[in-house]
């Protein structure tokens, strides 16, 4: 990616890409990010949410971008 890549701009390069989301209350979701918008609310679909060991399959989600922590491409 360019060094001068806005913010928005590597999250576009996610669509359709599986990304861990950390959340503000320490939980972790892992799903494929199908959309976002400029306040960085975010969709993803095949959710799994993980808190204190334990996963949950969640399906579709929509997450408010102001209790995200972290997005990140999944390993």
């Amino acid at each position: 990616m360019s060094e001068n890549a806005r913010p928005l701009d590597l999250l576009n390069s996610a669509k359709g890409k599986t990304v861990l989301v950390e959340l503000k209350n320490s939980h972790s979701i892992n799903g494929k990010l199908v959309a976002f918008d400029i306040h960085v609310n975010i969709t993803l679909e095949n959710a799994e949410e993980t808190s204190s060991g334990e996963v949950r399959k969640l399906g579709n989600v929509f997450i408010r971008g102001d209790t995200i922590i972290l997005i990140s491409p999944s390993i």
